[in-house]
């Protein structure tokens, strides 16, 4: 029987709001007969119809959408049998540039001129009147700080955080929330704005008021009555604000003070005033992914301790805690948080630097339930102090951007179980509507290395669509204008090397590239590849232009500029001090320049750019060439040798075929040297396995795979990790955290995902499942298979539908089950070398081994 498994609108399958002229629609279907084949698919929207074939980002290209309207689109397809098959979802237009009649409100009384520090936060009011029954109502609301909106008692919306984390001076999102069932004829609605990112204190300098200069907000409540008539009720002057709310501070890296004793009808408030921002971005329908509250923590332990009661909730994570309280009128209960302890057994927030991690929370009279709204931390533990044990309930939630988890790894050694879970956990506490690096000290920032190098594997685990396609715009619009990446997306504040607009800077630039590429590869959407294209190529120009400075003959493609002006290889655990990891960036540039310049080659192929393919394509020759020639002996053995020296050349194919073989020989010896412990940082980690593996050399490769010394993955979980650490020595044997000063002002993360990107490795070579054709409309299933696993199983949707790989061994005898969806084809590769191409269907295979 042929069905729709899945049909969406902008990747999201209900609750679409979009102003894009052309929105893009994909499908994926199903069937239990084996071998079936897509024969036409037509999709329809309104009078507008398209018969097709294709099932990813199928654009609309009719008659121009109304704003403000609800649409539905039809999905019909028909399979080579003749069996057919339909779906419909509904989607909404969203404001599409109709002028705001809301106007920016503040309070213009208030001058907030402190340091380092966040404003208190504003409560906006506004009461109503309703005279008719209502059919629909939709908010139309942004802010410059983060908001949360109550209408009669009851909150409206589920998200954290919004607007969300955007190049405020350039792009803004607003929301568009449902409030129909909210609304009665007697109406109050409440609206706290704090500061965020844009008003508050942010990166560890804690610069505050950044974007503006108090908090401001923009909202349109938009009713469509019974009867058919309209009514908007804007923000103007008509509307009241006050600071005496009930949250008497909000900052994202110090917490949140709440009074729940503040009763909004007794305390002062003032006429509403017009503001005018210092900036002026393009306001469009929320395009990424919001931060909502997911898997819902318990705590595993609780003891009294000299600071206060210590919970234990066995997982690290980013979040907040809910307090279920009976308290007294007055009585403070604060919160701190934390991911590891002393040796006491108390709280270690040595690590938080300057970030407090702290709410405090004053109760009314009775019970009552509390959770942090303006604020999240990074934490396993907490500390609770001003109330009895039996006088509160506690658990916590995960608080996370709502991406779809669609990837699963699993294998006969728990200990790489728990670290696929620990990849997962460390993603998800940083997909906070950015990709930031860490989720509890004083940064939380859009570090473009961490998720240069992690893309692949975030693809492969979540649906990182729109969450990528809405923080590349942001890095669009960043992007100096000599075409250097500011080290952070957005940058917001932080200002290395945006002071210095000429810079460009080797594998954290290099995010411009390998994202959209990672995207492309696992989604198949060509759209991301052309809206960022432009943006890859200054980049690379800036590269190169970097490369050559000052420079002749085969030096012209050595990237060599000082070393300060990089992060090298950043965090390699055989070398101490930053300036060393910095001292290797003439090999970590060079061979970035080749990479990405290869890729652009081969983008520039995709979008029918011959001139720009051949051009970059000759550029990634040259530089491996030099690469080779000037670092290397001609014959496979670098000059100066580390791991990571080889693992890039290896990996990125920039070794001559004949020479192959030996670098990987000599990666081998240096592993083997190393008691088969890892020696790259963040260029070359997600690689040295594959470097490995992929040169013969599999055996080293699972030795360090699954080496539990330090340093090494599986050390982390020997130690207990639930996480991934940001250096691998973050405990030593005995527990002890780490002491010396290497350089990094205590740079010391325990959710810290991008050495996690060691996930690729597990996915493509152990379940052996591998993309051929982006979106995996062709891939392959082969497993490198090791003694040291008896089985192990991996699955992953894709715009097609979900693929499985779990094969097992015993007695010389290997055995394979794959799930193949409708519309792709498998190359299954058994380790005896058999080959076989299947499609849509569910085999079984084995061999002898």
């Amino acid at each position: 029987m042929l069905k729709i498994r899945k049909f969406t609108c902008e990747n999201l399958e209900k609750g679409c709001v979009t102003d894009a002229i052309h929105p893009r629609f994909s499908f994926s279907t199903e069937s239990d007969i084996p071998g079936a084949k897509l024969a036409n698919a037509r999709l329809s929207l309104g009078k507008w119809s398209i018969d097709t074939t294709e099932q990813i980002a199928i654009p609309y290209e009719g008659e121009a959408l109304e704003p403000f309207t609800a649409y539905e689109a039809v999905i019909e397809v028909t399979d080579d049998a003749g069996e057919t098959a339909a779906a419909s979802l509904l989607f909404e237009t969203g404001r599409k540039n109709v002028s705001w009649q809301g106007q920016w409100i503040s309070d213009d009384s208030y001058h907030f001129t402190e340091k380092k520090v966040s404003p208190v936060p504003m409560v906006f009011r506004k009461k109503f009147h309703l005279d008719k029954p209502v059919r629909s109502a939709r908010i139309y609301v942004t802010a410059m700080g983060i908001y949360e909106i109550g209408l009669n008692g009851r909150k409206a919306g589920e998200e954290y955080f919004a607007p969300g984390f955007t190049s405020y001076s350039k792009r803004l999102q607003y929301q568009t929330i449902d409030v129909t069932k909210l609304l009665y004829k007697e109406n109050q609605l409440l609206v706290t704005v704090a500061g965020g990112w844009a008003v508050g204190s942010f990166v560890f300098t804690r610069k505050n008021r950044i974007s503006a200069d108090r908090q401001a907000l923009l909202l349109e409540l938009r009713i469509l009555y019974e009867d058919g008539s309209k009514e908007v009720i804007g923000t103007d002057e008509s509307w009241e604000v006050t600071e005496e709310g009930p949250w008497r501070a909000a900052d994202i890296y110090d917490g949140e003070t709440y009074d729940a004793t503040v009763d909004t009808e007794q305390i002062l408030w003032k006429k509403a005033s017009l503001e005018k921002l210092r900036v002026q971005p393009v306001l469009f329908a929320a395009t990424g992914v919001s931060v909502k509250a997911h898997e819902r923590m318990s705590p595993i332990s609780c003891r009294m301790t000299s600071e206060g009661l210590i919970y234990d909730f066995g997982q690290n994570f980013a979040g907040v805690v809910e307090l279920t309280i009976k308290g007294k009128a007055g009585q403070k209960v604060t919160v701190r948080h934390a991911e590891v302890l002393r040796k006491n057994g108390t709280l270690n927030t040595d690590f938080l630097r300057s970030a407090k991690a702290k709410v405090e929370y004053i109760c009314k009279e009775g019970e009552q339930v509390y959770s942090p709204r303006l604020t999240y931390m990074g934490f396993r533990y907490i500390c609770i102090e001003g109330i009895e044990q039996e006088n509160v309930k506690v658990s916590a939630l995960a608080l996370y951007s709502d991406v779809a988890q669609n990837g699963t790894f699993s294998c006969s050694d728990e200990r790489l179980n728990r670290l696929q879970q620990n990849i997962l956990w460390s993603a998800r506490s940083n997909f906070m509507d950015i990709p930031t690096d860490c989720p509890q000290r004083d940064e939380r920032m859009g570090w473009t290395g961490d998720i240069a190098v992690f893309a692949p594997t975030a693809c492969y685990n979540f649906d990182m669509s729109r969450f990528f396609e809405k923080w590349l715009q942001d890095m669009k619009a960043e992007q100096l204008p000599t075409g250097g990446i500011p080290n952070t997306i957005p940058s917001q504040g932080y200002g290395f090397p945006a002071t210095m607009p000429v810079m460009a800077v080797d594998f954290w630039g290099d995010a411009c590239v390998l994202v959209p590429w990672a995207e492309y590869q696992a989604r198949g959407d060509r759209k991301i590849l052309e809206d960022n294209y432009d943006m890859m190529v200054k980049y690379v120009d800036a590269c190169r232009f970097w490369a050559g400075f000052f420079s002749i003959g085969k030096h012209r493609y050595l990237w060599h500029t000082p070393s300060v002006l990089h992060f090298g290889d950043w965090v390699a655990p055989d070398v101490s001090h930053m300036s060393q990891w910095q001292k290797r960036s003439k090999w970590t540039a060079t061979a970035s320049l080749a990479h990405t310049s290869g890729l652009l080659a081969k983008i520039a192929e995709i979008l029918g750019k011959e001139t720009d393919q051949n051009k970059y394509g000759a550029l990634s020759r040259k530089t491996a060439e030099a690469y080779c020639q000037l670092l290397s002996d001609g014959n496979g053995r670098m000059k100066q040798e580390f791991q990571t020296a080889y693992v890039l050349p290896l990996h990125f194919g920039m070794f001559p075929r004949e020479v192959r073989k030996k670098a990987a020989d000599n990666l081998a010896e240096l592993v083997e040297q190393n008691e088969y412990r890892i020696g790259t940082g963040f260029p070359g980690t997600p690689y040295i396995l594959f470097a490995l593996a992929d040169n013969g050399r599999a055996d080293t490769a699972y030795k360090m795979l699954l080496q539990d010394t330090c340093p090494s993955w599986l050390y982390e979980v020997k130690m207990g990790a639930t996480t991934i650490w940001e250096r691998w020595d973050a405990l030593d044997e005995k527990g002890n955290c780490p002491i010396g000063d290497d350089g990094t002002d205590m740079m010391i993360s325990y959710n810290h995902y991008a050495s996690g990107a060691v996930g690729d490795f597990l996915y493509k070579r152990v379940a052996g499942i591998e993309m051929l054709e982006p979106g995996y409309k062709r891939f392959q299933i082969r497993p490198v298979i090791n003694e040291a696993l008896a089985r192990a199983e991996g699955s992953v949707e894709t715009p097609y539908g979900k693929i499985v790989s779990y094969w097992s061994k015993a007695e010389g005898e290997f055995h394979i089950h794959l799930e193949v969806p409708m519309g792709t084809v498998c190359e299954l590769i058994l380790p005896d070398g058999t080959r076989e191409n299947v499609s849509c269907g569910s085999y079984e295979r084995s061999c002898r081994i």
